[in-house]
């Protein structure tokens, strides 16, 4: 055999046709297809403004006010945010680019979504329940401090934020809101991760509604 490149060989009188390295490489690769992305659901629709919300809009720059209180963003470049009457709408940009393309279209119901979050939050505002579960678990606000006995050998202090209100009922109720509902995520999730509810008795910090899966424990012989 001389090299990669030559078409037959012989081996022990046997004649062997073989077929070049590019050739295999060619056969081998299949045309990418070509998706058009499709327009967004959720991001063609128009956000409804109430009455009390204003909208600013400075460009990609979005202000909203409202009665619980106010938000600014600046969203990507990738629509343009108009408002006509009492609607807000976002309209996707046109691009000769297909990579740039994919991503208007990738975020144009993202943009929507978090205009519309902005509006809801400031107009009516969000909220989560969590509830303690556990022998001693309790709870208290004094002030912007949280404290918390989660069964550890002192009690779990947090320092609430600006825009986020808690408020505890009966002990081992906890009611968090804001008029941000990244915020308002952010700091129930801080919550709930310093006891998140174990399989086995359900003992920890679980939202309202929260399903836990249960597991059987180790039966005695």
């Amino acid at each position: 055999m001389a090299h990669m490149q030559c078409m037959h060989s012989s081996f022990n009188g046997c004649v062997i046709a073989l077929r070049p390295q590019h050739a295999r490489l060619q056969s081998a690769r299949s045309p990418i297809p070509v998706t058009e992305c499709k327009e967004s659901r959720i991001g063609k629709q128009p956000v409804l403004i109430p009455s009390g919300v204003t909208v600013t809009i400075k460009g990609t720059h979005v202000t909203v006010k409202g009665p619980k209180g106010q938000l600014e963003r600046t969203f990507p470049d990738m629509c343009d945010i108009i408002q006509e009457g009492n609607n807000l709408k976002v309209i996707k940009r046109e691009f000769s680019d297909p990579a740039k393309r994919r991503r208007a279209y990738a975020q144009h119901g993202l943009i929507r979504s978090l205009a519309n979050g902005m509006i809801v939050g400031t107009s009516e505002g969000f909220a989560k329940d969590l509830q303690l579960i556990g022998v001693g678990y309790r709870g208290s606000v004094a002030g912007k401090t949280l404290t918390m006995n989660l069964g550890f050998s002192h009690p779990v202090v947090m320092t609430i934020p600006d825009d986020v209100e808690v408020k505890v009922t009966r002990n081992t109720f906890l009611n968090i809101s804001s008029y941000n509902k990244e915020s308002l995520g952010d700091f129930a999730a801080s919550v709930r991760a310093w006891r998140p509810p174990e399989p086995y008795k359900g003992k920890g910090i679980r939202y309202k509604d929260e399903v836990v899966r249960r597991k059987e424990g180790k039966r005695g012989k």
